[in-house]
């Protein structure tokens, strides 16, 4: 389905392949949506950027999303959905949806009302995702900030494929981290989900929270009857080519049409 006509799709991305499981989920929730999947390795990781870094890369790349006519875009990342999105809606002339941490949900969860959000050090580290937890939480449990743009890298450079004692490594030392009562972890980047058996394996007492299937209910609106179309754009950079990204496709089953932008 290379270069086909899409009829307002709804519109994916992030900064890389963590995105996918977000765009593929809304192709099978809505049967007939076209579906937009936009993999912007040349900007991995969105973690790593400042607020400012951070405007300048999602103006550009919903600028470019626009041209495609979306009925809505997704940020499909946690870090510039807590971090910009008031601002990207301000001048944005399509729907923005983002992806942010399921604290309610999560503390909703616990038993013990402990519970820790796991996302890339910008995200973690930044004054906004504070006040989002301290409104979202309303002071019913404790929330535990942990930076794990560690783990987020062995997503995007698929180490995680390739060396499964390396991954459940490093993601034991993750949770080794943790508060002892900590029962409930939101993977608060779109990257970590990929790692959940691992996160299962070394954390069998604790669970897990995905944040997209929020997303994909937040895209009903939009969902608009085209031909089912799921087409996939892809940026690289030294690193971060095409070639490794195929590779990683192709080591997880996936057959893509991959265009280079």
């Amino acid at each position: 389905m290379n270069n086909v006509t899409l009829n307002r799709p709804i519109a994916v991305f992030d900064a890389g392949i963590g995105s996918y499981a977000i765009a593929r989920k809304i192709a099978d929730r809505f049967p007939g949506q076209d579906v937009l999947y936009f993999a912007d390795r040349a900007s991995f990781p969105y973690g790593g950027k400042g607020r400012s870094e951070l405007l300048g890369v999602m103006r550009s790349t919903i600028e470019r999303l626009e041209s495609y006519g979306p009925a809505a875009i997704v940020i499909a990342s946690n870090a510039p959905s807590v971090m910009v999105l008031d601002e990207i809606k301000s001048w944005s002339r399509t729907p923005i949806i983002g992806v942010f941490p399921p604290v309610r949900r999560a503390l909703e969860t616990s038993a013990s009302k402990r519970i820790a959000i796991m996302g890339v050090a910008s995200l973690i580290s930044s004054s906004e995702i504070r006040t989002y937890v301290a409104r979202e939480s309303a002071g019913q449990g404790g929330v535990d900030l942990v930076s794990a743009s560690d783990l987020a890298e062995l997503v995007e450079n698929g180490a995680f494929l390739t060396d499964a004692d390396r991954t459940l490594t490093a993601v034991r030392a993750k949770l080794d981290t943790l508060a002892v009562d900590t029962d409930v972890v939101t993977l608060s980047s779109t990257h970590l989900p990929w790692l959940l058996r691992y996160f299962e394996q070394a954390g069998p007492r604790l669970r897990f929270l995905d944040p997209a299937d929020d997303v994909v209910e937040a895209v009903a609106s939009y969902a608009t009857r085209g031909c089912g179309a799921f087409r996939t754009l892809v940026s690289e950079r030294e690193g971060y080519d095409l070639a490794d990204f195929q590779r990683m496709l192709a080591r997880l089953g996936l057959d893509l049409t991959i265009e280079r932008v």
